[in-house]
């Protein structure tokens, strides 16, 4: 795998977190492909399906591989205690579901003020199958005026990958 815009070095993408990852992968009989596009220092990455809680560690086994550092909503009971200093260490960020009321603005917000994010959000928002997608993530990603990068993890091939970059431009039907 290629370092690229969107990785950097630091204690959890560096070389260590590499093996790491490497390690929790082999360990589960998984592998990734893909690649990270180049020229992108954020995106929106979603990650389909989300259908397991194995999804977290494999995700984030596969982006240490992947050398990037990602951040990822997850509801906010995960991040009580004792584990919740855990979870956002891991880079979670808490989403209160019961009040959605302001959070495409607010994880936005957080892309203007960054100079590098990639945020893993799950398109059906849930575990249980669904039928349809929700839009938060194309939302947020048009109003960040960042990529869709198009995550996935096969449990069948027990393979994490990346496929292509989707740019919002605001017909969402199309």
């Amino acid at each position: 795998m290629r370092s690229s815009d969107l990785s950097h070095d630091g204690p959890s993408t560096g070389w260590l977190g590499y093996w790491i990852g490497r390690l929790w992968m082999t360990a589960f009989g998984w592998d990734v492909e893909g690649e990270i596009p180049r020229g992108h220092r954020k995106a929106v990455l979603i990650a389909a399906p989300h259908t397991s809680n194995w999804d977290l560690p494999h995700m984030l086994a596969a982006a240490l591989i992947f050398r990037v550092r990602i951040s990822w909503m997850g509801k906010h009971t995960l991040f009580r205690w004792p584990f919740g200093w855990f979870m956002r260490w891991l880079g979670g960020i808490p989403i209160d579901r019961r009040s959605p009321h302001g959070m495409v603005s607010q994880v936005a917000g957080r892309y203007r003020d960054a100079d590098q994010l990639v945020v893993a959000i799950p398109p059906s928002g849930t575990r249980k199958r669904t039928a349809h997608w929700r839009t938060g993530f194309y939302h947020i990603a048009r109003e960040a005026e960042v990529p869709v990068l198009c995550g996935y993890l096969d449990f069948s091939r027990r393979r994490a990958g990346l496929g292509f970059l989707l740019f919002p431009t605001g017909d969402l039907a199309a």
